[in-house]
């Protein structure tokens, strides 16, 4: 079956991330360590948690200062927790080719609402380039749980066969393949074009 759309995984694909970054800055405005800031944050999963939708944006923020005993200001800890990113500038010509070749394209992430908001406000080819965000704190589930790809399949109204999918994580590529997607594991943008071309999606 003819690959019909394309999903990229967000983090260390599109965008490279830094959550020591995260908490180095988190403790900056807290008022606490960066071990305490990390603990807090990584250490039994609150983040998870976050990702997955089980915590809005305030019940993180309230977990956090119950945490470390801090008081920092709703917004400031925010941003610090969010303003990680950088642009992958390797990946964009390969997205615009299989823009400008009429592939519909689609982001399937592990995310959070914080993160997500900072993305679509800083990194404004996210909106202009893909058609859907298959995101986890929307769709409550985590890559590689079976139901975030089924969901990701809906919202690209293509079968999943005619799907393909690029991820840095061999796990998450693992729960593409089982849900039905084609997949690769992404390491450099080189590779990807490589893969890309073989499959005849690049020129």
């Amino acid at each position: 079956m003819a690959i019909e759309f394309i999903y990229f995984d967000l983090g260390n694909v599109l965008l490279h991330f830094d959550h020591e970054r995260a908490a180095r800055q988190m403790a900056v405005v807290a008022g606490v360590t960066e071990q305490q800031a990390w603990d807090a944050v990584f250490a039994d999963g609150l983040s998870l948690r976050y990702e997955e939708g089980e915590l809005t944006t305030r019940q993180f923020f309230e977990a956090f200062c119950e945490r470390t005993g801090a008081a920092p200001e709703f917004e400031t800890l925010v941003h610090a927790a969010s303003d990680i990113f950088q642009m992958n500038e390797s990946i964009l010509p390969i997205v615009e080719g299989l823009r400008a070749s009429g592939l519909r394209l689609g982001i399937l992430s592990n995310t959070n609402d914080a993160h997500w908001s900072f993305v679509r406000r800083n990194y404004p080819f996210v909106e202009e380039l893909f058609d859907v965000f298959a995101l986890s704190f929307e769709l409550r589930s985590l890559k590689p749980n079976s139901r975030i790809y089924d969901e990701a399949v809906l919202l690209s109204e293509v079968a999943a066969e005619s799907i393909f999918f690029t991820d840095d994580r061999d796990e998450n590529i693992e729960g593409a393949r089982a849900a039905g997607f084609h997949a690769s594991h992404f390491v450099t943008a080189d590779g990807l074009a490589a893969d890309l071309r073989e499959r005849q999606l690049l020129p």
